[in-house]
Formats: structure tokens, sequence, C-alpha cells
């Protein structure tokens, strides 16, 4: 038995998920990302991740990932201020071919005891969004990049410049050219970075 789930942020980042894992690059159409999901991590440190809302309009690039059905508790642990909403699987559309997903089909949104716009107490860790980032650049190059802070709401939400000491426990190491590039585009959004120590 497996368990498949669309992924939309950092588990759209291979890296992040485990080995042998069956991903598949495609498009939800009816969802909108938006900076939704506080929390502290378990160094104390506060962070807003992820989350999805409806939005009839909007159409997100991610992923249909297929994992073995022991690995449920594991997933769930991770995304632990989330829950699950199934049956997504006929507004998903694989790249490869006009198709949609499996009935079971379900994706992670944020659960009511987290959903709130991040601030200077929770802002968005960019460790974190180093990985989601450098995942979207993987399948889709800079468009895919382009395509995430297009269809992401809540870039008011201030971001902790952690890249050197990274708070987020999955991190991954950018090279120098890609860490402009996400940083140019960043920058053009008007992002806006926490002092060190604020």
């Amino acid at each position: 038995m497996t368990i498949t789930y669309f992924g939309y942020g950092s588990l759209v980042n291979a890296d992040t998920v485990p080995s042998g894992t069956e991903v598949t690059p495609g498009k939800l159409r009816g969802w909108i990302r938006e900076w939704k999901v506080c929390g502290t991590g378990e160094n104390g440190v506060g962070r807003c991740a992820l989350t999805v809302r409806q939005h009839a309009e909007t159409e997100i690039w991610g992923v249909m990932a297929r994992e073995p059905w022991h690995r449920l508790d594991a997933l769930e642990k991770r995304e632990k201020r989330y829950d699950k909403v199934g049956r997504v699987g006929t507004a998903f559309r694989c790249d490869a071919a006009d198709r949609p997903g499996p009935a079971d089909l379900f994706l992670f949104r944020a659960s009511p005891d987290h959903y709130r716009w991040g601030c200077e107490k929770h802002p968005v860790l960019q460790s974190y969004l180093d990985c989601v980032l450098s995942g979207y650049f993987k399948v889709w190059g800079e468009e895919g990049v382009d395509h995430f802070l297009r269809t992401t709401d809540g870039w008011h939400v201030p971001v902790l410049p952690d890249r050197e000491a990274p708070h987020y426990p999955r991190k991954i190491v950018l090279d120098s050219d890609l860490a402009a590039l996400f940083d140019e585009k960043l920058t053009a959004l008007g992002v806006r970075y926490l002092q060190p120590g604020g």
C-alpha cells in the first residue's frame, strides 16, 4: 500500500524526502500558497511556513509524491502543524501527460491552531525559503522560481536571514550563483529582512 500527496513547498525539493519516493511534477488547479503557518521549532526559534487556501482562479505547480504506507507516521510528524485535505486528485494534472492524479491524492493545509500570518516573532526562515526555491529551480528552472513567487501570498512577512547558521532542520547548501539569483528576485519583491538578533 502507498500514500500519495501533493507537495507545494519544501516537499518539492527531492533532497527533503526519503530516498525512493516516486515524484511526479504537475499542476494543481484551484489553490494558492500563503505564508500562514506559525510555530516554534525545537530550538525555540519562531518561524512561518507555507500553507495553501482554495482560490478558484489560481493554479500552483508542485509534485505528486508516492511513498510506502508505513512512512505516513513520519510524514505526519514532519507536517505536524497541518491537517490533511483529501481527494484533490481531480484538480491535479501531471506535466508529462494530461491526466489527473489518483482519487486518494491529498495535501497538507495549516491546522486552525497555527493558521495566521507570519510576523517578526514568526518570520520566514531564509534557510527554509532557500530549500523551497531550490526545489522549484531543480524541477522547472528559473521559470519555476518566478511561478512560485507569483502564486504565493504574504510577502509582507519578514524573512530571518539564517542562511549561514540555519534553523531549518532540512537545510540545503546553495551555490553562490543560485543564492544571488534568489536574493535578487526577493529584493525585487520588496521582501523585508530582519536584523540579526532582531
